[in-house]
């Protein structure tokens, strides 16, 4: 085996150094939120606060923690994006199997209806008349339903079923196997790093959404945890808080972007490294056509 020539290893030095900045660079703003929200008023507004916490301070973590009503929203967050995430795979995993099959009939107006959403919609009231006529305000049907179907991921899914081979879905057939069969026993077990790249999409997106809940849930205990956060937030920079001292507005509306911004990534941020291996390989091969 010949020794990488002298070009190549002044190649890989720069690209190590490059990469690392990257890196550095990429990784700073993260750190400086979290050193944040452990700091004091002070300190914070004087922007003193860099990658260490500064006059170390646990006040808004305490006033968000201590109050039962975040708890409800966070279980109603983690409900809503579990819900969501499932209908959402089952629909597009369905939906991309069937735009696969080149020989279907139909194929081609079924994409064009898919990509067609991507540039129009019918806007916002229609689709709160709609949602509300169906009698889906107050339930997790809301948030779900109208947001089942992302179209790039609809595309991705069927890009990467289609770059299946055939062979196998033939002979899974000879051996007397249906539609669903081969779905279910023989193409998602196949399809491990895509489906775990759309789930990481789906569940990002729904938890941290919170328009939809704003507008369609009427209840404050009905509420996920990013539109009790939101209301926080208002309340801090507006002046007024729930029973919360002058000291502690202060201290709250002086840090609460930063624990806002923690609170609501660090389930995100525990969830990733388990599917990250999947990620590059899940988009790369379906968009890659042999």
């Amino acid at each position: 085996m010949t020794s990488p020539s002298r070009g190549y290893r002044i190649f890989q030095g720069v690209n190590g150094v490059v990469l690392t900045l990257v890196v550095l660079v990429t990784l700073y703003p993260f750190v400086n939120i979290i050193a944040r929200s452990f700091s004091g008023e002070r300190q914070i507004r004087s922007g003193e606060v860099t990658l260490w916490p500064k006059g170390f301070n646990l006040t808004t973590y305490e006033i968000v923690v201590s109050d039962p009503m975040f708890w409800r929203n966070y279980g109603n967050t983690v409900l809503y994006t579990a819900v969501s995430t499932a209908v959402a795979m089952v629909l597009t995993t369905c939906y991309a199997y069937v735009l696969s099959k080149k020989n279907l009939k139909g194929r081609g107006a079924l994409v064009g209806i898919a990509v067609f959403t991507m540039f129009f919609t019918g806007g916002l009231i229609p689709h709160y008349v709609l949602v509300t006529s169906l009698g889906l305000k107050n339930s997790v049907w809301a948030i779900a339903l109208p947001n089942a179907i992302s179209v790039f991921n609809l595309l991705v899914m069927k890009a990467f079923f289609e770059s299946l081979p055939t062979e196998l879905e033939e002979a899974a057939q000879i051996d007397g196997l249906s539609t669903y069969g081969i779905l279910l026993r023989i193409v998602l077990p196949l399809s491990k790093a895509v489906v775990a790249t759309m789930v990481l999409f789906y569940s990002v997106s729904f938890w941290n959404s919170w328009f939809s809940a704003f507008l369609y849930m009427d209840r404050t205990e009905l509420m996920p945890v990013t539109v009790y956060l939101r209301n926080l937030l208002a309340g801090a920079t507006g002046g007024t808080g729930a029973g919360a001292a002058t000291e502690q507005l202060t201290q709250v509306s002086a840090n609460i972007q930063a624990v806002t911004i923690v609170l609501t990534s660090l389930p995100i941020l525990c969830l990733y490294p388990f599917v990250q291996r999947y990620f590059v390989s899940g988009v790369m091969l379906g968009a890659v056509k042999g």
